[in-house]
């Protein structure tokens, strides 16, 4: 077996740490991503009667975005098993209260069915808020998941100079007045 060999089973084997950044795409995606790693569908070993995921780190939760009018109509829900238990609130109220639980909840959801592998898996999930990561968990990352929707650059992204050499499509004349 060659040196090479060794390193390849090493890396299928190994656990990976990855990150995804959630900045303005939407839950289900990021959650469908999420849960294929802790999985550890995307390695050519996955079988579903064995843990061989990696950790997952999601960072910008709080600025997931849903299409449309989904922040009011869609209603989440939480059960505590008891008589009266019952909790629905709007998603924008979940996500004022608590940034990182619908993008938690979503991906648990998509987890494998077997109870003791969605919890062993759950816990190699890590969601933050915003950009800031421990440094014991920064240290660790290996790879950069691609997200799923590509964003299209804004007009703040762009310099000064970019803006000016924009081909003109419509010159004003001298006396035209700007409101």
């Amino acid at each position: 077996m060659s040196f090479g060999r060794v390193n390849q089973q090493w890396s299928t084997f190994g656990r990976m740490w990855h990150v995804l950044n959630a900045y303005q795409q939407p839950p289900g995606k990021i959650a469908n991503l999420a849960a294929e790693y802790l999985q550890g569908k995307h390695k050519p070993i996955y079988d579903t009667s064995g843990t061989v995921g990696d950790h997952v780190i999601i960072v910008n939760s709080k600025s997931i975005s849903y299409s449309g009018n989904k922040w009011e109509e869609k209603q989440l829900f939480a059960y505590n098993g008891r008589p009266g238990g019952q909790l629905r609130m709007p998603a924008w109220k979940v996500h004022e209260l608590d940034p990182t639980w619908i993008v938690k909840r979503l991906t648990y959801r998509r987890l494998s069915k077997v109870s003791e592998f969605r919890q062993n898996l759950f816990t190699c999930l890590h969601v933050f808020p915003d950009e800031e990561i421990p440094d014991e968990l920064r240290e660790n990352i290996g790879n950069v998941i691609t997200p799923p929707r590509r964003l299209p650059k804004g007009i703040s992204d762009y310099k000064q100079e970019e803006i000016d050499n924009f081909p003109k499509v419509w010159l004003p004349m001298d006396d035209f007045v700007k409101r």
